[in-house]
């Protein structure tokens, strides 16, 4: 079988242009194809594997509760130890007002369940996102998130959604009683890491206490220490009503996660019951990779290092003079180029000498970097290398 027009011709495609490569395995930061070439994984996986690939506590948890059982129930019915473990490793790295957890399938899931539980809590319907947002792709998150090419074949799209800027104090006062739920990614990915400032975010939450309206903190891709702290929103003086999780919380397996105040959640479970269900949500497999990525993150990264690093990398590539603007918090990581056409030369080029970087859907003149966090100082140092090599290659 030629496997590579099988999957072309048998498997959903995303793009006409996919990279092509055919695993074979993968360990720490480094994924290997069939024929032995090794690539340095510097986007791990767009901030999934964000404590390398297969972390030999995360494999040994998998295949101890798989010994157990897997698929029982829908969620919500049965007592499973694996999702109360889950729970309380959330919430001994949370603020005690984000008490109680919601796991579902994806990061998307998370959203959409947010984007049910803002409505039905506040019973309003305007929903308020921000320029550059992206908060997923199936229909609700679409809604809210900012690329009018990425949802133009796929209106109409959910009403009442407004948008307004990034850091714009002027924009609060279109926060009104009207609105239920104001959504905004900690540090925005998509955009090409766009970092709010820490007066804008204190003046956010004051306008939605204010109003009456929640707040919710989309950290699917900013999140479990991709920005320096183990949640984005610990750089700032401000607490969420709710938080959406997913990407790097399962320690490279499927999970998503909505975490709130217990009074506010409970909200789904009457008028209408079962006001959010999930079959697959908090399986019990994923919550025990979630557990042990998460004791994983408190036990061996180290903060300081994560962002003595991410600057160490940052300055490295940013000294090329093609590099217009660079920028960076934690190991999340937007050079600025000055057009697509050069981007996606460099990604090509550092493909072929064996290193992952990416771009970035709705902000091309950038390429980015994700590495995982236990990167090392030397491997920060070859990539730095290796991708300064492609810049000037292909000048």
């Amino acid at each position: 079988m030629n496997k590579e027009n099988y999957f072309i011709k048998h498997l959903g495609q995303t793009s006409p242009f996919p990279f092509l490569i055919d695993i074979q395995s993968a360990e720490g930061i480094y994924i290997i194809d069939k024929n032995g070439k090794s690539y340095m994984d510097m986007i791990a996986g767009v901030a999934v594997n964000n404590i390398g690939h297969r972390h030999p506590k995360v494999v040994a948890a998998l295949k101890e509760q798989i010994d157990h059982y897997m698929h029982v129930m829908v969620y919500g019915e049965f007592i499973q130890e694996a999702q109360i473990n889950l729970s309380a490793a959330l919430q001994s790295v949370l603020p005690p007002t984000l008490n109680a957890v919601y796991p579902v399938n994806s990061g998307t899931e998370a959203i959409e369940a947010a984007i049910k539980l803002v409505k039905r809590a506040t019973r309003r319907t305007e929903i308020i996102s921000f320029k550059g947002a992206y908060h997923g792709s199936t229909n609700g998150a679409l809604s809210i998130s900012s690329n009018v090419i990425k949802k133009q074949a796929f209106r109409p799209l959910l009403p009442d959604i407004n948008f307004i800027n990034l850091n714009s104090l002027e924009d609060l006062e279109r926060i009104t009683n009207r609105t239920a739920g104001v959504f905004l990614e900690t540090v925005q990915g998509d955009a090409g890491v766009r970092i709010p400032e820490k007066a804008f975010m204190e003046a956010l939450r004051k306008r939605c206490d204010e109003v009456g309206a929640l707040l919710v903190f989309d950290e699917i891709q900013c999140g479990m220490g991709r920005t320096g702290k183990m949640f984005a929103f610990e750089h700032y003086n401000c607490i969420p009503d709710l938080l959406t999780l997913g990407k790097a919380l399962g320690g490279g397996m499927p999970i998503g996660a909505l975490v709130c105040n217990q009074n506010l959640l409970r909200n789904f479970s009457h008028d209408p019951m079962l006001g959010h269900i999930t079959t697959f949500g908090g399986h019990p497999v994923i919550c025990a990779a979630a557990v042990a990525c998460l004791e994983v993150m408190k036990s061996e990264i180290d903060f300081n290092e994560v962002n003595r690093l991410g600057a160490m990398l940052a300055e490295l590539i940013g000294k090329e003079k093609e590099i217009i603007a660079v920028r960076q918090i934690g190991m999340m990581f937007a050079f600025d180029m000055e057009s697509p056409e050069r981007v996606e030369k460099i990604v090509m080029r550092c493909l072929e000498k064996g290193v992952l970087t990416f771009w970035f859907l709705s902000h091309p003149y950038s390429f980015r970097l994700s590495p995982p966090l236990n990167i090392t100082e030397d491997e920060i140092i070859k990539a730095a290398q290796l991708i300064r090599e492609a810049i000037n290659e292909t000048a």
